[in-house]
C-alpha cells in the first residue's frame, strides 16, 4: 500500500480494502504503458467531473489525485486519494460511462490515461491483473451504493408512486441515489420553490450533472446516468439480443467473447425476472445459493467486459424481416441493423382481472420482492399470491421481515408447482400461513395506497378480508411476443415463440440467398437469423440455468447462420 494513500471505505468492505484498492507493482505498471498514454496535470487540476467526463482507467504514475464523490446539488464528500501505484475507476468505465466521482490533481501529477476499448482489451490480455482490477471496480460500485449521496437525488414526499418506480429501477441497475424529503431538507425545499412542482410533477431528479427534470420516465433517466447510450443506427451488428435476462446475458457474453459485435436491448433492467430472487439454491455451482441481483450483476459485468454495447431502457418495439438486414424498432422510433437477431425477451407478469389493480401499482402491490419492498412491510402483514419457486422464494424472504406471509394459492397445495426444498422450508417457517383453494376478489384503498384486500374460497365460496397494505403477486407470466406480428415470427396458442422442428412454417421473408443454408437449427425460429431462448421460447424450461444455456448454445447456431450468409451481407 503506497504512503500517500487515504481511503474511506464503507464498513463492510473494511476487511476486502486490500481488493478495493489494490496497488501496483512497478513491473505491472510497465505491462499497462502498451494499453494508455503518459499524460501530466496541474496542481489543482480537475481530471474527472461528475456526470461529465467519460473514461477509461486511470493509474497513477506520480503524485496524488484526490477522489471526492460529488452530486448534482454541490455536495461533495471526500472518498479516496490515489498515489503511485494505485488507479481511478469503478464498473462504468468498462463501457465508457460518465464518472460518479470528481477527480482533481492534489499535486502536480503523472498518470497514464487508457481508454474504455483499451480497458477492455487490457482485462482480458492480462488474465491474472485484469481479475484483480475488474473486482476492485466491482467492490468500488458496491461501495457507492452502499455510501448516502452521490449519483442522484430524488426529491420527493414519501410514499409517491413514481418515486418507489424510480428507486426500484435505479435499484435493479445498480445505480447510486439518495431521497431528500422537502419537509425536511433545505436544499430540497429551496428546489421546490424554484420549480414549484406540481402533483403530477415528483419526483424531481437531479442528475450528476446537475440538470433537473420533473418526474422523469425511464428513458429519461437512463440518457441522464448513461445506462441508455447514444446506439449508432448506421452499423450492422452481428447479434442484436432482445432481453437482458439470463439467457440474454449469456447470448451476450458468449457471443461478445467470441469475437462477435453486439448490442443487447433490455426494457426495464438487466438479469430480467430471475434477478427478483432473493435466493436461487438450486443454481449450479452456489452450494450455499446465490441472489438473483448477485447473479444478474456479475454477468452484466462479464458482458461488458467482452464489449457488448447493453442499452437500459430499450424495449424493442417491432421486428422487421421483410427486407435484408434484419431491424429492430426501438420506443422512440430508432432503427437498429443486425445479421441475426435472439429474442431472449422473457414475459411480462400477469394481472389478477381487478378494474383498481393499476391504481395501487407501487402503492401496495408489487411483481418482486427486493430489499426495497421488504423495508416497506417491515413488521407488517403481507400478502403474496402464487405458488411457483419465485413465489416461494419471496415468501421465505418476507417473512424475514413482515410479522406474516399469507400466501395465497388457487389449487391444493404446491407439490405439483414447486421445489421441495422450497415447500419444506416454507413448512418449517412460522410466520407463512398458506391459503388453498383462495382468489383474490377485490381491492381496496385510499390516497395512501392499498389498504385491504378481499379473498373467496373456491370450494365454499366464503367471502374474507384481510387489512394489509402489501400484496405482492408472483402469478406467473405471459409471453412477451406482441411486438413481433410485423415479423410474422411463428408462435404456439399461447404464444410462446415456436423454434426448430416445431417451427413448422417457412416463412423466410427476409430476402436473403440461403439456398446452400443448412436445416433450420435448433433455436432458430420461422424467420432465418431470427432465433429464441429462455422464458419466451415454447417448449423451454421456465429456470435460470436452462435459460443460461440455450443463451450459450444459440450462439454456435449464430456462427453457423453467419457462415452461410452470402458474401455481400457477411460484411
Amino acid at each position: 500500500m503506497s504512503d500517500t494513500e487515504v481511503i474511506s471505505i464503507p464498513s463492510s468492505l473494511e476487511s476486502r480494502r486490500h481488493q478495493v484498492n489494490p496497488v501496483l507493482t512497478e513491473q505491472e505498471i510497465k505491462r499497462l504503458h502498451r494499453f494508455g498514454t503518459v499524460r501530466q496535470y496541474a496542481r489543482g487540476v480537475r481530471i474527472l467531473e461528475a456526470g461529465h467526463t467519460c473514461f477509461g482507467l486511470i493509474v497513477q504514475l506520480k503524485g496524488t489525485i484526490t477522489i471526492c464523490k460529488y452530486d448534482g446539488l454541490g455536495n461533495s464528500e471526500f472518498l479516496a486519494e490515489h498515489g503511485p501505484g494505485e488507479f481511478t475507476a469503478e464498473v462504468s468505465q468498462l463501457s465508457g460511462r460518465p464518472s460518479l466521482v470528481n477527480a482533481t490533481a492534489k499535486d502536480d501529477v503523472e498518470v497514464l490515461e487508457v481508454t474504455p476499448e483499451n480497458l477492455r482489451a487490457l482485462v482480458i490480455a492480462e488474465a491474472e491483473l485484469g481479475e484483480r482490477i475488474v473486482r476492485a471496480l466491482i467492490l468500488r460500485r458496491v461501495g457507492l451504493l452502499e455510501r448516502e449521496g452521490g449519483g442522484l437525488v430524488l426529491v420527493s414526499p414519501p410514499g409517491n408512486a413514481a418515486l418507489f418506480h424510480l428507486r426500484s429501477f435505479l435499484s435493479s441497475n445498480g445505480y447510486p441515489y439518495r431521497i431528500l424529503d422537502p419537509k425536511d431538507d433545505e436544499q430540497a425545499q429551496a428546489l421546490c420553490e424554484y420549480y414549484q412542482p406540481g402533483p403530477d410533477d415528483w419526483p424531481l431528479v437531479v442528475c450528476p450533472d446537475g440538470v433537473v427534470k420533473m418526474n422523469p420516465s425511464n428513458a429519461e433517466i437512463g440518457y441522464c446516468i448513461g445506462l441508455l447510450p447514444d446506439i449508432d443506427t448506421e452499423k450492422l451488428w452481428d447479434v442484436v439480443v432482445v432481453g437482458a435476462g439470463p439467457a440474454g446475458l449469456a447470448t451476450s457474453v458468449y457471443a461478445g467473447s467470441e469475437g462477435l459485435s453486439v448490442l443487447a436491448l433490455e426494457q426495464r433492467a438487466y438479469g430480467g425476472q430471475a434477478a427478483a430472487s432473493a435466493r436461487i439454491e438450486n443454481y449450479l455451482g452456489f452450494p450455499t445459493g446465490v441472489s438473483g441481483r448477485a447473479l444478474a450483476g456479475r454477468a452484466f459485468v462479464q458482458a461488458q467486459k467482452f464489449g457488448v454495447e447493453v442499452a437500459i431502457p430499450a424495449p424493442a418495439t417491432r421486428l422487421l424481416c421483410d427486407s435484408w438486414p434484419l431491424r429492430v424498432e426501438i420506443a422512440g422510433g430508432q432503427m437498429v441493423r443486425a445479421k441475426t437477431v435472439v429474442l431472449a425477451s422473457g414475459a411480462r407478469y400477469k394481472r389478477p382481472g381487478l378494474d383498481n389493480i393499476g391504481e395501487f401499482e407501487g402503492r401496495g402491490i408489487y411483481f418482486w420482492a427486493s430489499p426495497i419492498e421488504a423495508k416497506l412491510c417491515k413488521a407488517e402483514e403481507v400478502v403474496l399470491v402464487g405458488g411457483g419457486n419465485s413465489a416461494g422464494q419471496a415468501a421465505v424472504f418476507l417473512s424475514g421481515h413482515a410479522s406474516k406471509v399469507h400466501m395465497v394459492i388457487r389449487g391444493d397445495g404446491l407439490k405439483a408447482t414447486m421445489s421441495t426444498y422450497l415447500i419444506d422450508r416454507i413448512k418449517a417457517t412460522p410466520n407463512i400461513e398458506l391459503h388453498t383453494h383462495t382468489e383474490i376478489v377485490a381491492l381496496e384503498g385510499n390516497d395512501d395506497g392499498l389498504s385491504r384486500v378481499t379473498f373467496r374460497c373456491k370450494d365454499t365460496g366464503a367471502i374474507d378480508s384481510c387489512d394489509v397494505c402489501r400484496l405482492f403477486l408472483f402469478i406467473g407470466a405471459d409471453p412477451n411476443t406482441a411486438w413481433l406480428a410485423d415479423c410474422g415470427v411463428e408462435v404456439d396458442a399461447q404464444g410462446f415463440i415456436r423454434t426448430g422442428f416445431d417451427a413448422v412454417k417457412d416463412q423466410c421473408r427476409a430476402k436473403m440467398t440461403l439456398a446452400d443454408a443448412p436445416q433450420r437449427a435448433p433455436l432458430e425460429t420461422s424467420v432465418p437469423g431470427v432465433f429464441a431462448i429462455g422464458d419466451v421460447r415454447s417448449g423451454s424450461t421456465k429456470r435460470v440455468a436452462a435459460g443460461v444455456g440455450e443463451g450459450a448454445a444459440v450462439v454456435s447456431q449464430i456462427h453457423a447462420f453467419l457462415a452461410n450468409l452470402p458474401a455481400e451481407q457477411a460484411v
